[in-house]
């Protein structure tokens, strides 16, 4: 199922299949966390000649979300399955499952997280009377940022150039008209990827064969990923930046294919705003099946 399959309105909160909020057994009352800027481990160091110190990088901790004051609802005599409900969906696990909110009209925002606290007071008539009260749930993102809902992606081929003017005409009476045309355009091999948020967001990119040394440059800060890779028409080199990992075919990792002049594959992000990607291959790698792909969520802390 898609991540927020099931939000449909203010105040829903779905985690992986479960909706909690209006219309479900599980109403709540506060949310902390969500829009709380995450912890912050700071790279400043003290100046040892003067005042002040020396800013360094800031990196983000993991955010931990807290539902409270969760009301539970059920039929009389029928509180122990909606509990058990609530449990078998925030068990423990090793992975994480996606988080989605919408606290307004604004569109939802989604996280991945675990749930590490389940928290469900069990006091004298409740369970008879179908009601609980003073419920807590609490989660943990190892990344701290929110992402739209909505994955986007643009793809473009390698550069093409257009037709051009025909000057093999046998004479006659034709002549040159205004406007002229110089037949269809041909690829750039540039796209733009546009993050919408506030926070810088990591791609994952897909190069497709045919194509030798596959790479992708950002225009802006110049950096590159490259690959000294020759992939087959039906080869599919997948770069996901976020998690550091090249894999052909979805099953044999090719990191190792990274030139010289390529960046650790964390490096390149986008940040808020547009960015100009450039798609480029060895020189003589022009088949015009080659093609890469951007997928991105926009990145919000």
């Amino acid at each position: 199922m898609a991540p927020g399959d099931r939000v449909a309105r203010a105040g829903h909160v779905q985690f992986g299949d479960l909706l909690l909020g209006p219309t479900t057994p599980y109403g709540w009352e506060s949310l902390t966390g969500w829009e709380d800027s995450p912890g912050i481990d700071s790279g400043t160091v003290p100046r040892s000649d003067g005042h002040g110190a020396y800013p360094g990088r800031l990196l983000a901790q993991v955010r931990t979300i807290t539902l409270d004051g969760v009301a539970i609802r059920s039929e009389p005599g029928r509180m122990g399955a909606a509990v058990r409900e609530l449990s078998t969906a925030t068990a423990l696990r090793d992975d994480e499952l996606p988080l989605v909110i919408q606290l307004d009209d604004s569109p939802p925002l989604l996280s991945w997280a675990r749930c590490i606290r389940r928290a469900v007071p069990v006091g004298a008539g409740g369970y008879a009377i179908g009601l609980v009260t003073g419920a807590a749930i609490q989660w943990e993102a190892t990344d701290p940022r929110r992402y739209s809902v909505i994955e986007q992606q643009v793809a473009t081929s390698l550069p093409a150039p257009e037709p051009g003017l025909e000057w093999g005409m046998p004479p006659g009476p034709e002549r040159l008209t205004y406007p002229l045309r110089f037949g269809a355009p041909g690829s750039t091999g540039t796209v733009i990827a546009v993050n919408d948020g506030d926070a810088p967001s990591h791609p994952v990119i897909t190069f497709r064969g045919p194509v030798s040394l596959p790479s992708v440059t950002n225009v802006r800060t110049g950096e590159v990923i490259e690959y000294d890779i020759d992939l087959a028409a039906d080869d599919e080199l997948l770069v996901d930046t976020r998690e550091g990992t090249v894999t052909l075919n979805r099953s044999a990792s090719r990191l190792y294919t990274a030139t010289a002049r390529s960046v650790p594959e964390q490096s390149l992000d986008l940040d808020p705003g547009p960015t100009s990607l450039l798609f480029r291959a060895a020189p003589g790698s022009t088949d015009p099946r080659a093609a890469a792909s951007i997928r991105w969520r926009s990145a919000f802390w």
